[in-house]
Parts: C-alpha cells; sequence; structure tokens
C-alpha cells in the first residue's frame, strides 16, 4: 500500500530522472524551477497532489494500490469529482510511478520567477482544489442573500488556477 509520503518520493526521483536524461536539452524547461511533489493527500479515489517539473505543474491522482489501474490507456480520459467541482485527467505511465492520471495546470512554467513561487501556487492550488465550489468564503455575501448562499460558485479550472497564482482568493 503505497503512502502519500512514497508517492511523493516516487514522482520526484522519477521526474527528477526525466529532467536529466529526456528532458535534459528541452527549450520549454525554466531552469528557475525543480521537481517537487506538494500537499499529497488521500481521497476517496487514490493519493491526491501537485507534481512541480521545470516544464509543467499539474494535479497526479495516484491509486493506493499500485496494481488498481493496470490496464488503463495512456491518454485515456477520466472525470474525478473533487471537491471544488469535476475535473478532467489523462492517464499516464512512467516506470517507478506506475500508473498515474494526471491534471495540466500550467505548462510551460515561465511564468514562474523562481521555484519558491511554484510550490507556493502548487499548495494554493491543493488548497483551492480541497474546498467544496459552493463554501462561503470570508468576503462572501451569503449571511445577507439566500439566493446566493444556495448557488453553487462557478468558476472554470484555469480561471480558479489563474486567480490563485496571482495570489488571489478562489
Amino acid at each position: 500500500m503505497r503512502t502519500p509520503a512514497s508517492i511523493a518520493a516516487q514522482l520526484e526521483t522519477t521526474f527528477g530522472h526525466i529532467r536529466s536524461t529526456r528532458m535534459a536539452d528541452v527549450p520549454i524547461l525554466n531552469e528557475a524551477i525543480g521537481v517537487e511533489a506538494v500537499g499529497f493527500r488521500e481521497i476517496d479515489e487514490g493519493l491526491l497532489g501537485v507534481l512541480v517539473t521545470p516544464w509543467f505543474m499539474n494535479l497526479m491522482l495516484l491509486p493506493v494500490e499500485a496494481a488498481a489501474w493496470e490496464g488503463q490507456r495512456a491518454g485515456e480520459k477520466t472525470l474525478h469529482t473533487l471537491p471544488a467541482g469535476c475535473y478532467e485527467f489523462i492517464a499516464g505511465y512512467e516506470d517507478g510511478v506506475g500508473d498515474y492520471r494526471m491534471c495540466s495546470l500550467f505548462s510551460p512554467m515561465f511564468e514562474f520567477a523562481d521555484h519558491s513561487a511554484a510550490v507556493e501556487t502548487a499548495a494554493a492550488v491543493m488548497d483551492g482544489i480541497m474546498t467544496r465550489a459552493d463554501a462561503p468564503t470570508d468576503t462572501d455575501d451569503t449571511d445577507t442573500d439566500p439566493e446566493a448562499a444556495s448557488a453553487p460558485r462557478r468558476m472554470s479550472r484555469r480561471e480558479l488556477f489563474r486567480q490563485l497564482a496571482r495570489g488571489g482568493e478562489a
């Protein structure tokens, strides 16, 4: 059985190796950014977190039992409902990690000045993703507007992540 810590270590090792081999001379790398797994936690569908690399930032979903998703086809799309809403993931596989599903957040990574900014954004994304879409925020007027209290907040995935990247609240 895999844990959030073991998945994070596997992802960092595997994608660190990819960075220094297959991606070594690819011009889309932001050299100011390293490889780091951020915020991994167990959810109903598996282990969820954000993987930051010099060429992408993706939500990553992996099964708790490594063999659970054997037979999925690379590139196959699946929908997963998370607290903030429903997101489309694409199936992938890497030796050292096994089967996973990814949801692209940023690619390439040139809008990040450094590794710390990318990791802060990844942490904010995880906070946003794990917050119910209809949960009130400190600035909501749901106390005075009953219709607003019952209406779910609607925001596209890209809009959510752009707002989080700018430091705003989702």
